[in-house]
């Protein structure tokens, strides 16, 4: 399952944003938005599970969880299918 992690402390590493979700279960991959004009984080992410399971408890457990300076929010991320179904 791919979750979406919105509002997150500029300063946050894809490390850090990993380990986070590890304790949850297995993370399949892990990747902050970069700006490509100044190579900073745009302040959001994907973090892919390969078990539903684990990934709603972590959605569950880490929404509006206080990580940095910044209280993140924890969804699942919606299909590209879905939000362009206007084009």
């Amino acid at each position: 399952m791919k979750l979406l992690i919105r509002n997150l402390d500029r300063l946050t590493t894809e490390e850090e944003l990993s380990s986070l979700f590890k304790e949850f279960g297995a993370v399949q991959s892990c990747n902050l938005v970069i700006d490509r004009v100044s190579c900073e984080s745009k302040g959001f992410g994907f973090v892919e599970m390969p078990s539903s399971g684990e990934a709603k408890a972590a959605v569950k457990n880490l929404n509006n969880k206080n990580v940095g300076a910044s209280k993140i929010r924890v969804k699942k991320a919606e299909d590209k299918k879905a939000e362009n179904k206007d084009v």
